[in-house]
């Protein structure tokens, strides 16, 4: 089989192996499709004190959502989401997996970053009926989501922020009442002249500095990324707290991953999309030969969404 391994902390390569053997309780998975996502910068560049996911070195293959059909163990022929993706087979303790039924019209669709999204603007931060909503990144993979899920849930604006213009018309024509691209200092009071109530940051940086510039009374900032400090430009960013004091504005970082969220999400998410009121923007790239460039194609930001490999 071919798996995907770490060369250097810029390089990944294809390398083949032998398809590994289940253990006694484990289950041998082939996958189909993984995804493909920016945070695995961090990862290669040593990870970070208290991430729930170890730094990558040399030799090692990155892990990430996958979906597969088990092909040695208990419950032999059915397609089960793991998250040892970058593989073209993986051994799964069958408690790792979580089966993927005919709820959604894809399977693929099983990779939307909803969850994220949605835990972040249910529990980090509520939105009030006619809010404002600021989504930075808004053209990524939560991004994408994370501006649909806001007009479901009562927003009366969304405002988008990316860094390629090229993108702004394919998230206009997602939903969003207007796009920004960086730098976006300037342009938040066009984009939402009465200011922001909620803010849905995955970049940080300048970004998330112009939204809290911008940011109205009482506003809410979720903090659920920070590429621009894994992408490397810029992720430091100063923030007057005096400003946050006098305004009450509160800032709460979110992590996904809770169960009752998910399952949550996920009753809604079947809801909406089967009803046309969302879309999961997406890539297929084809081969697991060409999943590295993808991968620096997201670096690059020449994606739109979620990207997803397609194995043969």
């Amino acid at each position: 089989m071919r798996e995907i391994r770490v060369a250097s902390p810029t390089e990944l390569i294809v390398a083949e192996s032998g398809i590994p053997v289940p253990g006694p309780g484990e289950v041998l998975v082939r996958n189909r499709y993984f995804t493909v996502v920016a945070a695995l910068r961090t990862l290669l560049d040593g990870g970070m004190p208290g991430a729930p996911m170890p730094a990558l070195r040399p030799g090692d293959v990155p892990s990430g959502p996958a979906i597969g059909e088990v092909v040695d163990g208990p419950n032999r022929g059915s397609l089960v989401r793991h998250l040892r993706g970058w593989r073209e087979y993986a051994v799964v303790p069958p408690a790792e997996c979580v089966p993927v039924d005919d709820a959604l019209p894809d399977p693929i669709a099983h990779f939307a970053n909803g969850a994220t999204a949605y835990g972040a603007l249910t529990r980090a931060v509520r939105i009030d009926p006619g809010d404002t909503v600021l989504v930075t990144g808004g053209a990524g993979s939560v991004g994408t989501m994370a501006g649909q899920i806001a007009r479901l849930l009562g927003a009366g604006r969304v405002v988008g922020s990316t860094g390629a213009s090229w993108k702004a018309g394919r998230m206009t024509a997602l939903g969003y009442d207007a796009v920004v691209t960086r730098p976006i200092g300037d342009q938040l009071a066009k984009a939402a002249p009465g200011g922001i109530d909620v803010v849905f940051d995955t970049v940080g940086g300048d970004d998330l500095r112009a939204a809290l510039g911008a940011a109205n009374r009482k506003a809410r900032v979720a903090l659920v990324g920070a590429l621009a400090g894994q992408l490397g430009s810029g992720g430091t960013v100063e923030i007057d707290t005096s400003s946050l004091i006098l305004n009450q504005i509160t800032m709460t970082g979110h992590i996904g991953g809770d169960p009752a969220v998910r399952a949550e999400w996920e009753a809604r998410f079947a809801e909406w999309l089967l009803a046309g009121r969302i879309e999961f923007p997406h890539v297929v790239v084809d081969g697991i030969e060409n999943a590295p460039e993808a991968l620096r194609d997201v670096w690059r930001g020449r994606h739109f969404g979620t990207v997803v490999v397609k194995l043969a």
